[in-house]
């Protein structure tokens, strides 16, 4: 069992273990991890070495009953005392960690996001530039990070285990908390809450960018908001044929990113649907039988009757145009 436990332990994505922080709150939570298995370790150590001794020195040699030490105070007291102590080392770090990890109020003075989980997908606003977007957080490096979480339908449970630990998303409540990149990357996301049928394809991402390139992006993503608003809805007499598909199609779940993610910057996302690679060929598969990817997934395919396979290259092509970069 020890040996299968050990090879288990070198399975997982990579990016997607808490035993390598990347961020302050993963750090926190790392230490005390740390703690608690230096404690148990010497507990295991302590009773271990106990029962050898004892199994040893006191094995039947004959049919005499050895001394009885029942009641006895110094015993009763070194097993009382010591699992105390061994409770307060652990306690203080522990309570110090969580009152640190709850300053979500304070990180919100910052920079304040509002993340809310759906079936089976992440909304991600930005209140204050005005920008809404799904799949991919973007947070500015080496800054505490305010997150509001809720959801629209059951529970989920929102966990980047390389910059902090689980928070869960409620229908109807608010929760916060902070996350902190010691450095710009790319850190995967999951959900952590089993929440119907896809739960395990819940995937999203966490995109850390130095300040400069934070602020330019929230200045693009809005732009190109702005600007796709503006040619979609308030004119649609010269529209492409992949731009009419999707105001026909699309628009009215995917445009203001509530109902459906935001597709503003589809065509700079690495992924599709959370988790698979983004290209042509899966993008198509997609939006034709989505349930065969996602099982449970709210979103509707598309059958060759509603949308040919002429008006699906356009709005393929269409889509891979919408990019910031």
């Amino acid at each position: 069992m020890m040996m299968f436990a050990v090879l288990l332990s070198g399975c997982g994505q990579e990016g997607l273990s808490a035993l390598k922080p990347m961020g302050e709150g993963a750090e926190l939570q790392l230490r005390i991890i740390l703690i608690s298995l230096a404690i148990m370790l010497f507990v295991l150590i302590i009773v271990s070495v106990i029962y050898v001794y004892v199994l040893m020195k006191f094995r039947r040699k004959d049919e005499s009953i050895p001394k009885q030490v029942e009641g006895s105070s110094t015993l009763e007291m070194i097993w009382t005392v010591v699992p105390i102590i061994l409770l307060i080392i652990l306690a203080v770090p522990t309570i110090t960690t969580t009152v640190e990890l709850a300053k979500a109020k304070e990180a919100k003075k910052e920079e304040e996001i509002n993340v809310t989980a759906n079936l089976y997908w992440w909304e991600f606003e930005y209140p204050e530039a005005g920008v809404v977007t799904g799949q991919e957080l973007v947070i500015p490096v080496g800054k505490r990070v305010g997150i509001n979480l809720t959801s629209k339908d059951v529970i989920h449970s929102f966990w980047v285990p390389a910059l902090s630990g689980k928070t869960d998303t409620n229908p109807g409540l608010d929760n916060e908390m902070w996350l902190h990149a010691n450095e710009p990357g790319t850190y995967y996301g999951k959900c952590a809450e089993l929440c119907g049928p896809s739960h395990a394809l819940m995937d999203f991402k966490v995109i850390a960018l130095e300040q400069e390139e934070y602020d330019q992006w929230l200045a693009d993503m809005k732009a190109k908001q702005d600007e796709n608003g503006e040619k979609l809805v308030a004119d649609n007499t010269n529209l492409t044929t992949g731009e009419e598909v999707y105001v026909q199609s699309c628009l009215s779940c995917h445009g203001g990113g509530k109902v459906a993610p935001s597709l503003t910057n589809f065509g700079d996302r690495e992924w599709l649907a959370g988790y698979l690679e983004n290209n042509e060929d899966n993008l198509k598969e997609w939006i034709r039988d989505p349930q065969e990817k996602k099982q449970g997934a709210l979103m509707p395919g598309f059958n060759e009757g509603q949308i040919s396979n002429e008006e699906l290259d356009a709005l393929v092509d269409f889509l891979y145009e919408q990019k910031i970069d």
